[in-house]
């Protein structure tokens, strides 16, 4: 079968997503995370767009790479302008990579709103640009943008413009639906009549493919172009990118390699697959999406009873793929839809065996099914979950014991706002009385918890606080509604969050914060 090649865009396409900011140090991180993953390119920005992007090609000098190669990114030279006279195009030279991406119009709508020049001196600066970087010993993938919608609109010159480019030596033709408005069957079509014609016309180049997702059928479109014959498939970490995104890779490897046969990266690369994707997100500072196909948290998730009890006698009855293929996990819910087998499951993680008729696992269900009636939420909060079996079958260890709290925040006339917390909490027969400031009640209220418990358990000084969410339950009641609070916490080595529901936010914020340091001192002990 032949082979695949995965590009990736995430350090260029992918960094247009709104809210991202790479630094160099970052988009080398990433770059050598893919060099990992096995990626075959990795295309690292514009040279010369950015004074970030030129340090970033610079500093690359210094790297090597085992199984990707790196490619600078650029447009064709201005109209009316020589391809050695241009300055972006001396920049991407000095930027020193073997594979250069250049990309040209191939809609007359863009040549004439555009570019604001005419189709023929289009063609001539796709083919004098190509022709250019091979002279100068670079490898050209050349870009074909807005391809879909420039062959649905003039088919003619759309095929003139890959017949430019592959004149002058282009390797790679890519065909980009860069407004993501198509739909898998445009796809083929377009795919199929450019590969008849590329035969027809005895031009060398392989087909790549190039998709957004503003459709919500990136992946599925560049699935379809793999069909139809496309070897290059472009696509970004997460499916990061500009508007609704680009192709995400970490759907399109498993499907190609998983389900369609190909061998892209061997199977401890894509084993890898859930960590790179965690990874880039922590980068870009963005929250990794739960839900998100084969490398989500919740991807393998399961929450029904019946589905439990099936999954634990054959897990192909609800996974399509085994977890661990992609270096994910399975993970049973508890929830107030559980049944025994979901508690037997939990309970085994944890170290607990139970049979089925068991009054103590039944007992422990029916506290779930209360609790998550009153607002709680144990899917969510595993370590609570934890504490509340502990507590369940007597054997939860008492830490500590809050006997008493006052928050306060007072306005100053510069606007200013300042919090305090004073505490009194137990420990054994000891009675610690603390205050602490913060920048708000729940902080305020950490801190002192935490300075109170510092001198019996030293380990608490590497507990913080990584994520703090609150929601109102029943907001129809105003201020009188529920409150659940649910907070991240972290000792460095590990992450674990606790819930708290109450009418009073900082009554629910103090009941998770009191139940996150105990889960890490037990976590601790164990």
């Amino acid at each position: 079968m032949e082979r695949i090649y995965l590009y990736d865009t995430t350090l260029r396409d992918g960094a247009q997503r709104e809210g991202i900011s790479f630094s160099v140090e970052d988009k080398l991180r990433v770059a050598h995370k893919l060099d990992d993953l096995g990626v075959a390119f990795i295309e690292g920005g514009w040279p010369g767009a950015n004074p970030k992007d030129d340090l970033f090609f610079e500093r690359l000098r210094g790297e090597s790479f085992k199984h990707s190669a790196v490619a600078a990114f650029c447009s064709t030279r201005r109209p009316g302008l020589r391809a050695e006279a241009d300055e972006g195009l001396k920049k991407v030279l000095a930027a020193g990579t073997e594979w250069v991406t250049t990309f040209g119009k191939c809609w007359d709508l863009h040549v004439h709103a555009g570019l604001r020049t005419s189709l023929e001196e289009n063609l001539a600066m796709i083919e004098e640009t190509v022709a250019f970087l091979r002279f100068s010993g670079r490898r050209v993938i050349f870009d074909c943008e807005h391809w879909f919608d420039g062959f649905a609109k003039n088919p003619d010159y759309a095929l003139a413009s890959l017949q430019a480019a592959a004149r002058a030596g282009a390797e790679w033709l890519v065909l980009c639906d860069t407004n993501g408005g198509m739909l898998p069957k445009q796809i083929r079509e377009s795919v199929g009549a450019v590969r008849a014609f590329c035969e027809a016309q005895d031009l060398a180049a392989g087909l790549g493919i190039h998709t957004h997702n503003d459709s919500e059928t990136a992946v599925a479109n560049a699935l379809a172009a793999v069909e139809l014959g496309a070897r290059m498939v472009h696509g970004t970490i997460n499916g990061y990118g500009e508007r609704c995104g680009n192709a995400n890779l970490c759907a399109l490897l498993p499907n190609l390699q998983l389900k369609m046969g190909y061998e892209l990266v061997s199977p401890d690369q894509l084993g890898c697959l859930t960590e790179v994707a965690h990874f880039v997100s922590e980068v870009a500072n963005l929250a990794p999406n739960d839900h998100a196909a084969y490398v989500g948290a919740s991807a393998f998730a399961h929450k029904g009873g019946i589905h439990v009890s099936a999954v634990q006698r054959n897990p192909q009855t609800y996974e399509h793929i085994v977890p661990e293929s992609v270096g994910n996990r399975r993970r049973i819910l508890v929830s107030d839809q559980a049944g025994l087998s979901n508690i037997l499951h939990k309970l085994a993680d944890l170290g607990f065996r139970f049979e089925r008729h068991d009054p103590a696992v039944a007992h422990i269900l029916q506290q779930i099914k209360q609790l998550e009636a009153e607002g709680y939420q144990f899917e969510a909060a595993e370590a609570s979950f934890e504490l509340l079996v502990r507590e369940c079958l007597k054997v939860r260890e008492p830490f500590f014991t809050l006997e008493g709290l006052y928050t306060a925040c007072q306005t100053f006339p510069d606007q200013s706002v300042r919090s305090e917390a004073t505490v009194r909490v137990r420990v054994g027969r000891a009675l610690q009385h603390t205050a602490a400031d913060g920048n708000g009640p729940v902080s305020a209220l950490d801190a002192a918890l935490r300075k109170a418990l510092v001198g019996f358990y030293p380990q608490v000084a590497s507990m913080h606080l990584v994520d703090y969410k609150v929601r109102i339950l029943e907001g129809n009641l105003g201020t009188s509604a529920l409150t659940r609070v649910l907070v991240e916490s972290s000792d460095g080595t590990g992450r674990w969050t606790t819930i708290g529901v109450s009418p009073n936010i900082i009554e629910a914020s103090c009941r998770a914060v009191i139940e996150g340091l105990e889960y890490g001192l037990s976590r601790g002990r164990r």
